[in-house]
């Protein structure tokens, strides 16, 4: 092949270019290449950043020029050089050339060598099963479930067990079947990259906690977030995600609190999930609590502003009453409690009590 590129070199500079491309996809088709490799020899070889965007399979991803991952969120430009991945398709590989630039033959064969390694890639790993399909799901989060199955489980919910920057996470609706999702590539750009429950492309989350890009729609209602982690690991992610769910509320008056709450905000804090069981009786304190609303049906939303908020005039904007309205209710609470809620050692008691509040339901 390096021969006849040579010989076609010498007759068309084009058409030796071409057999080079051909050649060179080859090769990565042969040594089984990952979708990245596959994108990145397409950017490389063009001068040009390339994109892959599988609609079906939610796969997303963009290599600049000189071969660095940096995904993007804005939809391809229909002038961009484009190929399907399967005749008569919709586009799903770009070229990103400006439109100054004419399109060359070497282009035309980079797409469609590229796009054929690609959809020999997808249909071999993630196939075209439901993204969210509940057996694949259920034997991907069981951690009794041999690794072979939760490897094969993994690959065609459309993760790759075999990138070692791959990391997903669970989420655990308090109605529904858990979701698996991918967790964002830390781009280096500002915010977090599209995400969805099939995309292969996910790394580690860095600093911080980085939640689901908004296209993977949230279920309504409490939800607990697992953190992210490698592909194997996901059963101890979704344990983490359960946990993480008993600390949610409705974010009503009657139940105030977060909707939403990470596994990975918790901190030291998750270990009170495991002295207090759902449904036993509940501690001293989180009676105390109970009664107290008993009698003052403004109580929980008052106290739980209070131990939420960074000071008492954010506390009574919180809850829209005047600072004044707000000691007067908290004199009055104080009295009903039977502890003071506005010292340090108070509020972190009161802390823990709406917590053990949550984790005491059934």
């Amino acid at each position: 092949m390096k021969e006849l590129a040579g010989r076609l070199t010498a007759l068309d500079p084009d058409a030796g270019a071409a057999v080079r491309v051909i050649g060179y996809f080859d090769r990565l088709a042969e040594s089984r290449a990952g979708l990245e490799a596959l994108v990145r020899g397409a950017a490389v070889l063009a001068g040009c950043a390339a994109r892959l965007v599988d609609a079906e399979r939610r796969v997303r991803v963009r290599v600049e020029a000189d071969g660095t991952r940096r995904d993007s969120a804005s939809p391809p430009d229909p002038a961009w050089p484009s190929a399907a991945l399967t005749p008569g398709g919709a586009s799903a590989l770009w070229l990103e050339r400006t439109a100054q630039a004419a399109p060359s033959v070497v282009d035309a064969v980079i797409l469609e060598r590229a796009a054929g390694a690609v959809r020999l890639v997808l249909d071999r790993t993630r196939g075209r099963v439901p993204a969210d399909d509940p057996e694949l799901i259920e034997t991907l989060l069981d951690g009794t479930a041999p690794e072979a199955a939760r490897l094969h489980a993994a690959r065609r919910l459309g993760l790759d067990p075999a990138d070692p920057a791959t990391r997903a996470r669970v989420l655990a609706p308090l109605d529904g079947r858990p979701r698996v999702v991918a967790a964002p590539r830390d781009t280096g750009t500002s915010g977090p990259r599209p995400v969805s429950d099939s995309d292969p492309q996910a790394i580690p989350d860095g600093s911080g906690t980085q939640p689901p890009h908004p296209d993977a729609e949230l279920p309504a209602g409490r939800l607990g977030i697992g953190p992210a982690v490698p592909v194997l690991d996901l059963p101890r992610s979704w344990a983490a995600a359960r946990t993480a769910l008993r600390f949610t509320a409705d974010g009503t008056a009657q139940d105030p609190g977060q909707r939403i709450v990470h596994a990975d905000e918790l901190g030291g804090i998750a270990l009170l999930a495991g002295l207090v069981a759902p449904g036993a009786e509940p501690p001293p304190d989180v009676h105390d609590v109970e009664a107290a609303a008993a009698n003052a049906p403004w109580l929980l939303a008052t106290l739980n502003a209070v131990a939420t908020t960074t000071s008492l005039r954010a506390a009574a904007t919180e809850i829209n009453v005047h600072h004044s309205t707000l000691q007067d209710r908290l004199t009055h609470a104080e009295s009903l409690l039977g502890w003071p809620v506005r010292t340090p050692q108070g509020r972190l008691r009161l802390q823990l009590a709406l917590a053990m509040r949550h984790l005491a339901r059934p």
